[in-house]
Parts: structure tokens; C-alpha cells; sequence
């Protein structure tokens, strides 16, 4: 069986899997009191909405994982450790988990893929003066990769606060990082994402505003752990000149959000951890937007920017970077045309 076959059989049992498990998590969220009630200015929801959307995600994913991916140790370690943090999710979903025992469960499944053999052992070398093209991690690998992973479930939960807006930066993300696996030749890899982006294309129809299920913590860190997990065994493995660029691109939304959002606490001399109305997608709104208009901005960036990935993987950095710039350009101007009409 060909692997465009495989990608489109993985995408279409994911999609149906998770499109029809959706309405049985959230009967089951309701049951069992995983209920997202707004209670302060940073939701932006007006009713009650019940959680568990992630439990939908991961039962497509699975299911097409099962029958399509060839289940090498890493892929097993991770599909291993995604469960364990989806069961965190769904624990903290029905009764709210405190920051410092979700990080240390981050870190235990960060360290189950990386003994697993999901590892980044190179990158490119950011020295423009060294002879070396790229750097040998050796001892430092497993910190680093337990870092990366931490830091990008972290950031793909924190953009989960409007309706849609997670669930479909992970699409993107996940149909870029498919595309750059074809490029470089790793075929199960693009399996695995297609797996993904079903799953959140499957989910997508009842997470739209006005959505009648959310992801939770369940959907958001599971989706940042994939994507972390498959950054590392797609991109940092093996292709060492774009190596540290791409997955930086590719996620590039979630990593900018939360670093702002780190140093804004750090200013402001709150937990770094504590939850605040000064994510991107608040901005948007406080700016006249609505939370469609908001969403589709942000999709907007996160695909400029996976299409930004897949031109510095193909065609080099001075495309990539021309493109990057001319898109977010085009975004910016449009953006301030906007707040001109909403003005006058």
C-alpha cells in the first residue's frame, strides 16, 4: 500500500473516529462534572461548557495510530506517554490539578520518550564563525529534549482560549509538519501527523464559536505533547541544517505567546504559572475583533508561518524569510485597516 494511500486512510479513520466520539465525551464530561463555568473576564465564554473534547481527539488518534503507523520504540514510547498525559488531563478537566504536579507529570512522560529514543542529539550550530555546521548534544540531549517537550505542551495550552483556536493551530501545525516529513523522506512520521489533523479536523465542527465542547486540559496538552514529541522524531533528528528552525517556525505562535506572557508575569511580579487575560487572542478581541474574526487571524499566522517551514525546508532561508515577512506584512496592514473602519 502506497504511503499517500496510508496518509489519506489515517486521516479519514481519525476524522470519523473522533467526530463521533465527540458527542459521547461530552455526555461523559457532564456526567461526571468536567464542566468549564466562566467565572472570571479571561474566559471568554458566557455559559457553562463541558470539557473532555480531548478525550475525542485521542480516541481518533489512536484508533488510526493503530491500524496505520508502524510501531517502532519511539513511536510506542510516545503513544505511551501521550496516554499518560491525557489521563492527567482528564483528571484535572473534572477537578483542577495544581501547576507544579501537572509540570512534574510533563517532565515523567518528556523522560518516557526520550528513554524511548525520542531525543534531539543535533542541531544546527548557531555559531556563524564555527567550522561545524551543527552541534552534538551528547550528555545534554535528554535535558534538552525533556525542555522542549515541557515547554511546548505548556505553550499550546496556554493558546487555548477561544473557540477553535487550539484545535485548529495544531491542524496547521500538523498538516506543515505531514508535508515536511514527505520532503525528508519520513514516510511514518507523516502517517502520525495525518493521524493528528484528522483527529482535530474531527473535532473542529462541535469547537467552533459558539462551541458546545471544549478540548480541556485533556485535548490542549496532549496536542502540545504530540507535536513536541513529533518536532523531535521528524525534523531534529536527522536533518541538522534546518534543524532547530523548522520546528521553531512551525510553532512559532504558541512559543511567542508564552514567552510574552512569561516575561509579562515576571514584570508584573505574578506566579509565572498564575492564568491572565494577555494572551494574543485576548489583545485581538480588546482590539474590536470577534472571536471568529480573532481565530481566523490567528490561523492565518500560524499558517503563514508553517508555509514559512516548508519553503526553508525545500528552497532555502532567503525565500522562507522573504515570504514570512511579506505575509505577517500583509497581516499587520490588515489588521490596521481594520481598527481605522472600527474607529470612524
Amino acid at each position: 500500500m502506497s504511503v499517500s494511500l496510508l496518509i489519506i486512510l489515517a486521516f479519514v479513520v481519525a476524522f470519523l473516529a473522533s467526530f463521533a466520539s465527540t458527542p459521547l465525551a461530552r455526555e461523559l464530561a457532564i456526567k461526571i462534572g468536567a464542566i468549564d463555568v466562566p467565572k472570571d473576564s479571561r474566559r471568554m465564554h458566557k455559559t457553562p461548557t463541558p470539557r473532555l473534547g480531548g478525550v475525542a481527539i485521542f480516541s481518533g488518534f489512536f484508533l488510526a495510530v493503530i491500524c496505520f503507523v508502524i510501531l517502532t520504540p519511539e513511536i510506542i514510547g510516545i503513544v505511551l506517554a501521550s496516554s499518560l498525559i491525557v489521563i492527567m488531563g482528564i483528571l484535572d478537566d473534572r477537578k483542577p490539578i495544581k501547576a507544579y504536579k501537572k509540570l512534574l507529570v510533563q517532565v515523567l512522560c518528556a523522560l518516557i520518550v526520550a528513554i524511548f529514543g525520542v531525543r534531539i542529539e543535533i542541531f544546527t550550530n548557531p555559531n556563524l564563525f564555527s567550522s561545524s555546521d551543527y552541534l552534538l548534544l551528547g550528555n545534554l540531549s535528554i535535558p534538552v529534549t525533556v525542555i522542549w517537550i515541557v515547554a511546548i505542551t505548556n505553550a499550546v495550552n496556554l493558546i487555548d482560549g477561544l473557540d477553535g483556536l487550539a484545535a485548529g493551530v495544531a491542524s496547521i501545525s500538523s498538516i506543515c509538519l505531514l508535508v515536511i516529513s514527505l520532503m525528508v523522506s519520513e514516510s511514518n512520521i507523516a502517517i502520525l501527523t495525518a493521524c493528528i489533523a484528522g483527529a482535530c479536523f474531527g473535532f473542529l465542527p462541535y469547537n467552533f464559536n459558539p462551541a458546545s465542547i471544549f478540548m480541556g486540559d485533556s485535548g490542549s496538552n496532549f496536542l502540545g505533547f504530540m507535536l513536541a514529541c513529533i518536532s523531535i522524531e521528524g525534523l531534529f533528528k536527522g536533518y541538522a541544517v534546518i534543524s532547530f528552525a523548522v520546528p521553531l517556525l512551525l510553532l512559532a505562535l504558541p512559543i511567542f505567546d508564552t514567552s510574552v506572557a512569561i516575561l509579562r508575569r515576571i514584570k508584573n511580579k505574578k506566579p509565572v504559572m498564575a492564568p491572565d487575560r494577555g494572551h494574543l487572542h485576548h489583545k485581538l478581541v480588546d482590539m474590536g475583533f470577534s472571536q471568529k474574526q480573532a481565530v481566523l487571524i490567528l490561523y492565518g499566522i500560524s499558517a503563514v508561518l508553517g508555509l514559512s517551514a516548508i519553503v526553508l525546508t525545500g528552497f532555502g532561508a532567503l525565500r522562507a524569510i522573504m515570504l514570512l515577512f511579506a505575509a505577517l506584512f500583509a497581516v499587520l496592514i490588515s489588521i490596521y485597516f481594520f481598527r481605522e473602519g472600527k474607529d470612524k
